[in-house]
């Protein structure tokens, strides 16, 4: 198992959580971006480099993934694709995306979607706080717990 980042996207506080879960749990952790990004030195922490373009490191990372793996990532449609594949899909806010609950989160995105379309201002999530990268570490844990006990 590991742990697949949609890179660009990401705030920096959750690459900070993972790295340390990575060193803690030992568990390698893949950031896939279209940029170059600093990481700390660790042999559980790589970063895969793709060229830029839309959906280019999505792609790339639904060709590397395993099942069982977990991709981070608050890109709905990525989410919807490595569950698909039998992955697991963790948000920045701490929702781990599902079976049972992608089917809504893909019918609300589309239909944002076309609320924007249509120039309707729909805004968008607020800033991450404090709160937020509580419930991601606390995600976070519970998933590599559940799989440590296997």
């Amino acid at each position: 198992m590991q742990i697949w980042v949609d890179a660009d996207a990401c705030p920096n506080a959750i690459k900070d959580i993972l790295f340390r879960a990575a060193e803690r749990a030992r568990v390698q952790v893949t950031l896939v971006a279209n940029t170059a990004l600093r990481i700390p030195p660790s042999p559980y922490l790589r970063l895969v480099q793709v060229p830029a373009g839309f959906d280019v490191a999505d792609k790339r990372i639904v060709e590397l993934l395993a099942p069982a793996d977990l991709v981070i990532t608050a890109d709905i449609p990525l989410a919807a694709a490595a569950i698909e594949k039998g992955a697991h899909a963790l948000n920045p806010r701490g929702e781990l995306y599902t079976k049972d609950n992608i089917r809504e989160r893909l019918a609300m995105r589309n239909f944002m979607d076309e609320l924007r379309g249509s120039g309707v201002a729909t805004g968008g999530p607020g800033a991450l706080n404090q709160k937020d990268r509580q419930a991601f570490a606390n995600s976070l844990d519970s998933f590599l717990a559940k799989r440590a006990r296997g």
